[in-house]
């Protein structure tokens, strides 16, 4: 079994992570922003491009809205990945929604064991990362390759809170008995005492 329907005797709260705590959503956000910025500076530096050889006209308002869309795409089935493998790990009803500061996929109503909890937290930063990195080689279209890496640099910036947990998972709660109780926007982890 990969959770727990209540929480075992002996565990109690060790450590929460609350997106929707203004200070805890605005720092993720800033680190997301930061990532996603320099990964698109480096795709560029990379990539040698020159700005002034390409002509945007009015075909940049088409990369731009094209961007939001895939964007947006994104979002969602990075959120549904977390549900595929929390599905394959728990079986139970999944809880998805959007707030001020993050996207979120969860499993409110149990306690999940730390094997599975870091698998489904890192699916979407691993499968995203294998499409994404080498779609960005062969994109010969200045216009195209640039929507990718701004695409791409996204999925990378908003992976942070899920590597934050997965790093907490596997280097600062290393050896600990933990289980997770996983709402979405909030994780709270229990140690066994």
């Amino acid at each position: 079994m990969n959770y727990y329907e209540t929480l075992p005797e002996g565990y109690e709260e060790y450590y929460v992570i609350d997106a929707e705590n203004k200070k805890t959503g605005v720092i993720l956000n800033i680190i997301a922003i930061a990532i996603w910025l320099g990964f698109i500076v480096a795709a560029l530096l990379i990539k040698r491009i020159d700005f002034g050889e390409i002509d945007f006209g009015l075909t940049y308002i088409f990369y731009l809205l094209g961007f939001f869309a895939v964007y947006f795409a994104y979002l969602i089935l990075h959120e549904l990945t977390h549900g595929l493998f929390y599905k394959i790990f728990t079986r139970r009803k999944l809880r998805f929604g959007f707030n001020l500061f993050v996207a979120f996929c969860g499993v409110p109503d149990i306690y999940v064991k730390k094997v599975p909890m870091i698998i489904t937290t890192l699916a979407p930063f691993v499968i995203f990362t294998v499409i994404g990195l080498p779609l960005l080689f062969i994109i010969p279209d200045v216009k195209l390759f640039i929507v990718a890496a701004a695409v791409v640099g996204g999925h990378l910036g908003g992976c942070i809170g899920d590597l934050y947990v997965a790093f907490l998972l596997i280097f600062k709660f290393k050896g600990l008995d933990l289980l997770m109780n996983d709402t979405g926007p909030k994780q709270t982890f229990y140690l066994k005492k």
